[in-house]
């Protein structure tokens, strides 16, 4: 499997991943899929992030990550899965509030995006709990902690 990555920068912001982190993070969740893959993700800051999510969920504010699959009409051949749209300023709030490791954080919102363009979901229970088991299981691959773990908190 050969993974085309665009990386879109649209926030200013210090303690990004790198391409090659978000590459990593991207290709675990894709291990099981055959075939080339294309792949956008768009870091963007709260105001883009906000509009996005009323615009195409109907929901206020920000959000850690959107997902915009890519199905190209048949008979057109394509490799591109679709669009992640990640909020770099919530994924550090969440991570600081959640006493998660930034690059962990990261790695999860990317790992669940891409699990979505697959077309994985969460709205029903055991849809939920598959999804939350694949995240679970890539992210140990990865050598990253449980992202459902609650997190002692500090004394």
């Amino acid at each position: 499997m050969s993974l085309e990555l665009e990386l879109q920068l649209e926030v200013e912001a210090t303690g990004l991943p790198t391409r090659e982190q978000f590459r990593t993070w991207a290709e675990a969740a894709l291990v099981e899929r055959s075939g080339d893959a294309e792949l956008v993700i768009r870091l963007v800051d709260a105001a883009e992030s906000a509009s996005l999510n009323q615009r195409f969920r109907a929901k206020s504010g920000p959000t850690n990550v959107l997902s915009f699959p890519f199905r190209a009409p048949p008979p057109v051949p394509s490799d591109l899965l679709g669009d992640l749209v990640i909020c770099a300023p919530v994924v550090a709030r969440e991570a600081a509030e959640q006493g998660k490791p930034e690059a962990a954080h990261w790695a999860h919102l990317v790992v669940h995006g891409v699990l979505h363009l697959l077309g994985h979901d969460h709205l029903e229970p055991a849809e939920a709990e598959a999804m939350e088991g694949l995240e679970r299981d890539i992210l140990a691959g990865l050598g990253l902690p449980d992202p459902y773990a609650e997190v002692p908190a500090a004394p």
